[in-house]
């Protein structure tokens, strides 16, 4: 009897080929037929699972994003029962920086797709707004929590403050990428963007 294929372990083995081949060229060489050299299988193979080459980067995409909320949901689960605020805006701006090999690759993805979003006609803005809109959401109420103050204003403060946060923490994860000098200094920066925000 011949053996089903596996078709999320397929989309996987592909999506992460993209990810291999835009962290390491850029994501205009992420082609059908790069992606399929690099996952080792067919281009007509690539070609069935995602029909564009608009569907797999999105895919691709979609993959690097779960990947981190996977990571979040893991750091997350080591807090102690109803933890703090400041240990979970922590936890999650820890999660976000290029500290291993994995999230090195993510955080290049991420930023190769920001830039796209710019100049390319396969990625849109809205494409990777969903996450740091969900990020920022988070942080928010975290940071209500803390203050306890639900007036329009405050919660608007609350808004506009994660959002900042949310920034700066994906700006010291660019710069971890290109000045791995910094690295020694990323948690008194997080400690102190995450205190003074807190404070505020």
């Amino acid at each position: 009897m011949p053996k089903l294929a596996d078709h999320d372990q397929r989309r996987t083995q592909i999506t992460s080929a993209a990810r291999r081949v835009i962290a390491r060229d850029g994501l205009g060489a992420a082609t059908f037929q790069s992606v399929a050299a690099e996952a080792g299988i067919s281009v007509r193979l690539v070609q069935y699972y995602f029909g564009t080459k608009r569907q797999f980067l999105l895919a691709t995409h979609q993959a690097v994003v779960a990947d981190a909320g996977a990571r979040f949901t893991r750091r997350l689960s080591t807090l102690a029962a109803d933890p703090a605020p400041r240990e979970v805006v922590r936890a999650i701006l820890t999660e976000l920086l290029p500290a291993d090999t994995d999230r090195r690759q993510d955080t290049i993805v991420l930023n190769s797709f920001h830039a796209a979003a710019l100049t390319s006609s396969d990625v849109d803005a809205e494409d990777t707004l969903g996450a740091p809109r969900f990020l920022a959401k988070t942080i928010a109420e975290q940071l209500r929590r803390v203050r306890g103050d639900s007036a329009p204003a405050a919660v608007h403060a609350a808004e506009l403050d994660a959002e900042l946060i949310v920034a700066g923490a994906s700006g010291l994860a660019q710069t971890l990428l290109i000045d791995r000098g910094s690295e020694q200094r990323t948690d008194e920066l997080l400690d102190r963007l995450i205190d003074r925000m807190l404070d505020a």
